[in-house]
């Protein structure tokens, strides 16, 4: 009740500003992404704060994702939990679904070029940067699933392209992973191309145009939080200059790649174009997707075997209990059968017994006069 319909959005560049505006003019309460309430890094607090209240949510963090969209851009989405408590999550509280649509502009290059046969000017062509992006594929990146919600140990691949052209080619470097709530990351490939830790992810494979590279991994997480981001570093390379013929990296001895670079450092005449790309997903537990737990049980079931009965953990306990209460009537009327039957016997001897009325004559005590 505390917290009014009105609440309003800014997009930014690195974050998303959200401002909620209250009833009562003030809030004291806390604002955090949904699940992650105990993150002292993703939850603001506000004491006696005067309305809007304003929330900073990162683009690249606190459970913020995104997406493709059909026409070149981009868009962030996250839900966000306003509760007007400082300690307890209360039914006032409410969540609120947060997305910001960034549209890329079209590249159009127009050349305005007065045509004089008395004067000759040099015309200078300048090619366009081309757009980069980072996809993360569930499997074989041919069947188009972008991966979105995994679990741990489901192969992926993560796919950085740059637009088809002759002028430029990539090459991959700096590549880690984040825990997205800036308490850790893990780097993945080194400055020079090469896999720190194959085990984790291997070294990328080039497309024969250069405009692709891709590497296979399984899923991944770290032990206290389900969303990771994934970032690397893409150095553009100009093909008519032979600047690409290095791609892909030759991973040797860490001295010897350090010496060819040290030796060729000198030859690159200023430093080469680079572009930041990011992409994250949620991994969860086996445990936590309850999809997946049907699956399970599906795959253990053989329907093909005539000797098998497959039976429900409910009609089987139902089973149970009623086995077990006509046990308890069965031993019961044993038991009263039993006890019916000596009954019985011991009024059938003592009917069948008799008292003798007639003279009797103790041996022991008679004499003969």
């Amino acid at each position: 009740p505390e917290v009014a319909q009105d609440v309003r959005i800014d997009c930014n560049s690195n974050e998303i500003w959200v401002a909620v505006k209250t009833q009562s003019g003030a809030f004291n309460g806390m604002i955090y992404p949904k699940g992650l309430s105990k993150n002292s890094s993703c939850m603001s607090e506000f004491v006696h704060q005067r309305s809007p209240v304003r929330y900073r949510l990162p683009l690249r963090s606190c459970n913020t994702m995104s997406t493709d969209l059909s026409d070149g851009g981009i868009e962030y989405f996250n839900t966000i939990v306003v509760q007007p408590h400082l300690k307890l999550v209360t039914n006032q509280g409410r969540g609120f679904h947060i997305r910001c649509r960034y549209t890329t502009k079209d590249k159009t290059i127009t050349n305005d070029v007065n045509v004089s046969m008395m004067d000759a000017s040099p015309l200078t062509a300048t090619a366009p940067m081309p757009g980069c992006t980072m996809k993360i594929f569930y499997g074989d990146p041919s069947l188009h699933e972008v991966a979105e919600n995994v679990k741990i140990g489901d192969p992926l691949t993560l796919v950085i392209s740059i637009d088809q052209q002759d002028a430029f080619g990539l090459r991959i470097s700096d590549c880690l992973v984040r825990d997205g709530l800036g308490w850790g990351e893990q780097r993945l490939i080194d400055e020079d191309g090469c896999p720190i830790d194959g085990e984790i992810m291997g070294q990328f494979k080039y497309s024969p145009s250069k405009t692709t590279a891709s590497v296979h991994f399984q899923a991944h997480k770290f032990p206290y939080t389900a969303s990771v981001y994934y970032q690397c570093n893409v150095r553009l390379c100009i093909k008519a200059d032979h600047g690409c013929d290095d791609v892909p990296p030759t991973c040797e001895n860490n001295a010897v790649r350090r010496r060819r670079r040290d030796t060729e450092g000198d030859k690159d005449g200023g430093t080469p174009a680079t572009i930041e790309v990011y992409s994250g997903l949620y991994v969860n537990e086996a445990t936590d997707i309850k999809g997946d737990v049907s699956d399970d049980v599906a795959r253990e079931k053989t329907p093909d075997d005539p000797n098998s009965i497959c039976i429900s953990q409910r009609n089987f306990a139902i089973g149970i209990a009623i086995a077990g209460l006509v046990l308890m009537l069965a031993v019961i009327a044993a038991i009263l059968i039993l006890l019916a039957r000596r009954r019985h016997r011991k009024e059938a001897s003592t009917t069948g017994s008799s008292i003798y009325s007639g003279p009797y004559t103790n041996t022991a005590y008679s004499h003969s006069s």
